[in-house]
């Protein structure tokens, strides 16, 4: 089987429920952007030795994946199509605070740094909330899309909390912000 079609080369994509949209649409553009977060999630992962955390980014990398399907669509399409659902998002906030337990009190802005696995981490951070912002320009509305812009932002919280850890895990210099 080819990988390629050719049915791309004027500048459109096909949605996953068939209609034809320019590769710039912000639809496309939202999906893209998850894609990338997802790219840089697993790079992310790559440097992580925790077998538990590994399993939990391959988690998000599949609730990427479903996110992203929510913005592949239009109309109603003949499959399953997996969401996002609220345990998805409790999930993160549950995450989120079992580790800012073991944190010390965050009394200052930080910058992104320290070392690599903390540095991806606030990258996955950023591109999060890029796809965060392109969802909510996206036109389409409806109860799916709206979950997704909470996972996305409960996300973007998470990996901010997970660089934060994986500072404090591995005693990495943590950069306060200077004005």
């Amino acid at each position: 089987m080819k990988i390629y079609t050719k049915t791309g080369d004027k500048g459109e994509t096909s949605l996953l429920s068939g209609e034809r949209v320019k590769k710039n649409h912000i639809q496309i553009e939202v999906y893209g952007t998850i894609d990338e977060l997802n790219s840089f999630v697993g790079l992310l992962s790559s440097y992580i030795e925790n077998k538990e955390l590994k399993a939990e980014l391959e988690l998000i990398q599949h609730k990427l994946f479903n996110a992203g399907t929510v913005f592949a669509i239009r109309k109603e399409v003949k499959f399953d199509v997996p969401y996002i659902k609220e345990e998805d998002i409790v999930f993160l906030e549950n995450r989120m605070d079992q580790m800012n337990e073991e944190l010390p009190e965050l009394k200052n802005f930080i910058l992104p740094g320290g070392n690599k696995t903390v540095s991806l981490s606030h990258v996955c951070r950023s591109i999060c909330r890029r796809a965060e912002r392109n969802a909510v320009s996206a036109e389409i509305e409806n109860e799916k899309k709206e979950k997704v812009i909470q996972y996305l932002n409960r996300l973007s919280d998470y990996f901010f909390v997970l660089s934060r850890k994986l500072s404090y895990d591995t005693n990495s210099e943590i950069i306060i912000w200077k004005q």
